[in-house]
């Protein structure tokens, strides 16, 4: 990378870990600019999910008191995590640049009108709306079915994973936010593995994305109470579009 790519790159990775400690939807910032650097957008993807795991896990350290005594109810749902991020990222490694190229618009899409209902989501976990008694079996296929999805894009999994939690587990909001990192990390962590092995990483720009999220979230986490959420949630899903018609231009 050139310095002014690293520049663009450090910045991204900035604005993704603000955004995602703020609103979510992080990933929607850092993949556009990974791929402007002009590597692939198959390479842009993988090098993303690599690049933001550090973010996982400062959201999981920030709320091990809510995890604390809940590792037993959390081993099943571990375990569908895993293997639906083991699938998504076997899919993603197994779909060709080409293939990808046409079908990344629509993720783009996908995962910013994901981050659009995401307000509305979050009110109705925390009234207990529409939470049922399903049947265990149902809610490690939802979280499995998430998780591949976190393998293969990823962008607003933490959407997906709470909406399924809200459906289907009991708590405070807060509670499932919790339960929601940790499952995004595991997730994350299938991929980085994965992808470290098998996948396009550009370990240069992971090296300057990775301390650059870490540091937003930070940032974000502080500038919680400050920042009109809802305000950056409509830049997020305006970016997205943008994002998503450039690359169907493309």
């Amino acid at each position: 990378m050139s310095g002014l790519e690293a520049a663009l790159v450090f910045a991204a990775g900035f604005a993704c870990g603000v955004v995602n400690a703020i609103a979510g939807g992080g990933s929607l910032i850092l993949f556009p600019a990974l791929a402007a650097t002009g590597m692939g957008t198959l390479s842009a993807n993988v090098t993303n999910s690599v690049a933001t795991w550090p973010g996982y896990l400062g959201s999981v350290w920030g709320f091990r008191k809510e995890l604390e005594g809940k590792h037993r109810f959390l081993m099943p749902l571990a375990m569908a995590t895993v293997v639906g991020s083991v699938i998504g990222c076997w899919l993603l490694l197994s779909t060709s640049t080409e293939m990808f190229d046409q079908i990344v618009p629509v993720l783009v899409l996908a995962a910013g009108a994901l981050v659009a209902v995401q307000p509305r989501l979050s009110a109705r976990v925390a009234a207990g709306e529409g939470r049922s008694r399903r049947a265990k079996i149902v809610q490690l296929i939802a979280i499995g079915a998430a998780a591949v999805y976190g393998g293969y894009f990823g962008a607003a999994l933490g959407v997906i994973f709470l909406g399924v939690l809200g459906l289907t587990v009991g708590g405070s909001l807060r509670e499932l936010n919790a339960l929601k990192a940790a499952l995004s990390l595991i997730d994350a962590t299938v991929s980085v593995v994965a992808f470290s092995a098998f996948g396009p990483v550009r370990w240069g720009a992971v090296l300057v994305a990775a301390p650059a999220a870490l540091i937003g979230g930070y940032v974000g986490a502080r500038l919680a109470r400050r920042i009109d959420p809802d305000l950056l949630r409509i830049l997020v899903v305006g970016f997205s579009v943008l994002v998503a018609v450039a690359l169907f231009a493309t």
